[in-house]
């Protein structure tokens, strides 16, 4: 079974502009790359855990906010690699200033013994819809397409 992940995409509307809250990896893979490199705030998850509350508790993980919903389901996607990306849409706001990553340890620089610890997320930001397509990684494009077509029917 390919492994299962798990995120809140957020959303606001700031004059009639839709804006989407994205974050970027932290790390020293991730430090100079932009276009294609931000994602929605995901983590993966057993198959005993509920695929929203494991998108909640990695949205708090990975910028020390809560997200209560009400929350729609985008479904899922299937990133290169295989690993598959539940997605929940909220409307929410937080600030991007103040998001607090949890951390993880690496070896770094590669076979040098010694090791550093990085922020999983290192900043966060609220892109406008058209912006949000560039920066989001590819493999979850597709989400954003979803929320675009989920408002316009609503809006209709």
């Amino acid at each position: 079974m390919p492994k299962q992940a798990a995120g809140l995409l957020l959303y606001r509307v700031r004059g009639n502009e839709l804006e989407i809250f994205l974050v970027h990896p932290g790390g020293p893979f991730w430090a100079k790359k932009d276009t294609a490199a931000w994602s929605i705030p995901k983590g993966e998850f057993s198959n005993d855990e509920e695929p929203l509350v494991a998108a909640q508790r990695e949205f708090t993980e990975e910028t020390g906010a809560t997200i209560t919903g009400p929350f729609a389901s985008l479904g899922t996607v299937r990133q290169p690699g295989g690993k598959m990306i539940h997605a929940f849409i909220a409307e929410a706001d937080v600030d991007p200033d103040k998001i607090v990553s949890n951390t993880f340890k690496m070896e770094w620089p590669p076979r040098s013994g010694r090791w550093a610890e990085f922020p999983e997320v290192d900043r966060a930001a609220w892109f406008p819809l058209p912006l949000a397509l560039e920066k989001i990684h590819r493999g979850q494009a597709e989400f954003l397409s979803r929320l675009a077509a989920a408002r316009t029917k609503l809006s209709s």
